[in-house]
């Protein structure tokens, strides 16, 4: 009787074929996962997006310049107010 046909050897040519199948699915996986990673690189270089640092720096530009915005409303509030007490003093 010849070694192949023994039900060990079967057992073994199998998990043969499964390694090698396992290996390539391995290697496919690395490839799919390089390329996907190209294409979201690929797709992000062309959107115009800014730093984080650049989003902080305008960010804080603008709350600078809410206050003083908000800080002017206040002083023209008592402006105003003081200009109608002066015009009410005059009649």
């Amino acid at each position: 009787m010849e070694n192949r046909n023994r039900p060990g050897n079967l057992f073994d040519d199998v998990a043969k074929v499964a390694g090698g199948a396992a290996g390539t699915l391995s290697g496919l996986k690395s490839e799919v996962e390089s390329r996907v990673r190209q294409i979201v690189d690929d797709l992000v270089g062309k959107l115009d997006l800014v730093t984080r640092e650049d989003l902080d720096t305008a960010l804080a530009l603008a709350a600078k310049a809410r206050e003083e915005q908000e800080a002017l409303a206040k002083r023209v509030s008592d402006l105003e107010t003081e200009l109608a007490r002066l015009k009410s003093d005059h009649r």
